[in-house]
């Protein structure tokens, strides 16, 4: 079993403007950002640079937008000048240099702008995918997924978007089901940049426990895809596609095999007996007198079932004073509902 640490990374490099309380609100804000995003195709040699209430300016298609971090980064790359550099100068030295240092190309940038700011600039070669489109796909395959608990700075939810990327942390809290005699519930995340930060992708997952640092205990079953922001970078959404409607049927199969077994239980004796029930336990390393309390409940309650022995051993564990010898415990009773499968 591993520790997934992608949601905590995230957590401690988030502003609180970056984080959103549920799934619905970050769908909403990116399909909104989409919205107000407009491409930009230009020359690089005929892009000029503006000195504007003391900073760079451009003028596209006769809006004026300023440079955020990301696009100044970009900006400084395409002209082969250290970002360090053009921030020792003063604005007018600064703009001068980058338009002599700016390239000349047969082929266009495309420059995304939103209201004033310049979000990025990119060559032919990067295909964009928008964060709404991969949440599209999160909310119609995996609508019942929910963040986890926030985290322990009450700020960290797990759902976040800046200026530069997209992330999300979805678990399934009622997914809980059995694997190899120990309960585990499904998770994934899904990450995308709009503006070249980062890759697309998606890890899914089955995890026991999500600590308040949003790192992900004793995880099985994991599977992770990612793609580059290439021509082909849309059918990278098949995949993703693929890994969570997996994720969900294992859960549907894995809930609905739970059911029966419990619903079997509910009927089915452990012992013709009382004899017979008590060996059973015993053989099960259920101790003494844990056995006796617990046919007593279970024989008020109708008989010994094995689901009402299991009740009633779960009811009793509570009494045991250490965490670890009632986890010990509960382990050796989950493994008596094996006995109706």
């Amino acid at each position: 079993m591993a520790s997934l640490t992608k949601a905590h990374q995230e957590l401690f490099r988030r502003e609180p403007d970056e984080c959103f309380d549920s799934f619905e609100s970050l769908r909403s804000h990116c399909v909104d950002q989409r919205k107000k995003s407009i491409e930009h195709w230009h020359l690089p040699q005929q892009l000029a640079p503006h000195l504007s209430s003391g900073g760079l300016r451009f003028d596209l298609d006769g809006d004026r937008f300023r440079l955020n971090d990301w696009s100044f980064g970009q900006l400084c790359k395409l002209c082969g000048v250290s970002r360090d550099t053009i921030n020792r100068l003063r604005p007018e030295t600064a703009g001068q240099a980058i338009r002599e240092t700016l390239p000349s190309a047969d082929k266009p940038l495309q420059l995304l702008g939103s209201g004033d700011s310049l979000r990025s600039i990119h060559g032919v070669t990067y295909t964009r995918l928008w964060n709404a489109e991969l949440l599209d796909v999160v909310n119609e395959f995996a609508p019942d997924f929910t963040p986890p608990q926030k985290a322990a700075d009450n700020q960290g939810t797990g759902l976040y978007c800046g200026e530069q990327d997209m992330f999300a942390f979805l678990i399934d809290p009622t997914g809980w089901a059995e694997i190899d005699g120990e309960a585990f519930a499904p998770g994934f995340f899904v990450w995308n940049s709009e503006v070249g930060r980062r890759s697309v992708g998606v890890q899914t997952f089955w995890f026991q426990r999500v600590c308040q640092n949003h790192i992900v205990w004793d995880a099985v079953e994991i599977a992770e895809f990612s793609r580059k922001h290439t021509s082909n970078v849309h059918d990278g959404l098949n995949e993703i596609r693929r890994l969570i409607e997996q994720l969900v049927a294992r859960r549907d199969e894995r809930r609905d095999l739970f059911s029966a077994v419990i619903k079997k239980a509910m009927t089915e004796r452990l012992g013709a007996d009382a004899d017979a029930v008590s060996q059973t336990l015993t053989a099960g390393k259920i101790p003494r007198h844990l056995i006796k309390d617990a046919m007593d409940i279970a024989r008020r309650r109708g008989g010994f079932t094995i689901f009402s022995l299991v009740d009633a051993l779960t009811q009793l564990t509570q009494r045991v004073c250490y965490a670890g010898d009632r986890a010990a415990l509960d382990a050796r009773i989950g493994q008596l509902l094996a006995l109706a499968a």
